[in-house]
């Protein structure tokens, strides 16, 4: 999309744009339409995105009427913060506030040696999977650009120590590829090396339900990892548990992460929670390493994370390990994923933003 500025203004009429909602395209043609080099645009950029200052002000090598004029066309959103959970094995859950009133949760989860931060992109969700405490609330909005980017910015100011955070997930509230440009925007400033946030295309993993009309699209705009969340191995138990599946049953899904595009060495990784009595039994198991055999697969096993309200329970540890070593004796990649954060509610599929 070109910018101009005669479209600025009516991106936000009531309101000064906030300069994190373009991209770097967008800021240079509107520098240059004020006479402006275009080698600030990236000046500009590392200041928000690598320096992480939170005014135009502070951009010291950019002229004083340079800034001015920053500050007459643009605003300058800064994340807010409104409460901090820590949970006993390191999580943190942020829960932060959007300037319509709204909140959304973030999750940061130490790893061995690094951090990775599951960040959301709407508030609340439409696809109704039944064993996610997010699509209780229906669908509110889509987040913007700068929504997703500044939890982002919000939670590397409290990462400290010689652990970095390198891996981001788009596992949080929300259906990514129902939020698509706002989503592929933010993913390219995410993973811009030159002025933005400088994240591994290798290290930043979208996840979603399956809106494979979307599929093509995201193979051609980026080189992210995708993952899928598919937890049935029927189409029957998947409609049940993910509504989803009516409009793209298993046969359409898994023939579209057959061709979807990727490098050589990726694979799709495939998330299945474990439901006790729903999908756990050793006939899916079986079933599952014949529904992936026309994909490139690995494998995430979620045990079940029960919450308020929900009819589902956590299977015994002895079926969950069955059912792995199914999976191994098949050749497949499986990862039992214990998730971290359920004392606060931060573990997948029960962020909800309550507050």
């Amino acid at each position: 999309m070109e910018l101009s500025t005669e479209i600025i203004p009516k991106i936000l009429p009531e309101l000064k744009p906030d300069i994190k909602e373009f991209t770097k395209e967008e800021l240079t043609l509107w520098f240059q339409e004020k006479g402006i080099q275009a080698y600030r645009t990236t000046q500009i950029m590392r200041w928000i995105y690598l320096k992480r200052v939170d005014s135009f002000d502070e951009m010291t090598d950019i002229s004083k009427n340079n800034r001015q004029l920053l500050s007459t066309n643009f605003s300058f959103s800064k994340p807010e913060i409104k409460q901090i959970e820590s949970s006993a094995d390191g999580s943190k859950k942020y829960l932060f506030g959007l300037h319509d009133g709204n909140s959304i949760e973030t999750v940061l989860i130490p790893e061995k040696n690094h951090y990775t931060l599951c960040i959301s992109t709407q508030v609340g969700c439409a696809m109704g999977c039944q064993f996610c405490m997010t699509a209780k609330s229906g669908l509110i909005r889509n987040l913007s650009q700068a929504e997703i980017i500044n939890q982002v910015l919000g939670t590397l100011k409290d990462v400290t120590g010689e652990k970095r955070l390198t891996n981001i997930v788009l596992m949080g509230m929300g259906e990514p590829l129902a939020n698509y440009e706002n989503v592929i925007r933010a993913i390219r400033i995410l993973t811009d090396n030159d002025s933005g946030l400088q994240f591994s295309t290798r290290r930043v993993t979208l996840s979603t339900c399956g809106l494979i009309n979307r599929f093509d699209e995201l193979g051609r705009d980026t080189k992210i990892n995708l993952a899928i969340s598919l937890n049935a191995t029927d189409n029957q138990t998947r409609s049940r548990l993910m509504p989803i599946n009516k409009r793209y049953p298993l046969e359409e899904l898994i023939d579209a992460c057959a061709r979807y595009r990727m490098a050589p060495r990726n694979k799709i990784t495939f998330e299945y929670i474990l439901i006790q009595g729903i999908n756990d039994s050793i006939e899916d198991a079986h079933r599952l390493t014949t529904l992936l055999k026309p994909v490139k697969a690995k494998i995430n096993l979620i045990p079940f994370n029960e919450h308020p309200g929900s009819e589902f329970k956590r299977p015994e540890e002895s079926v969950i390990l069955k059912f792995q070593e199914v999976l191994h004796q098949k050749n497949y990649t499986a990862i039992i994923r214990r998730s971290k954060g359920r004392d606060i509610s931060a573990a997948c599929g029960q962020l909800s933003a309550k507050h």
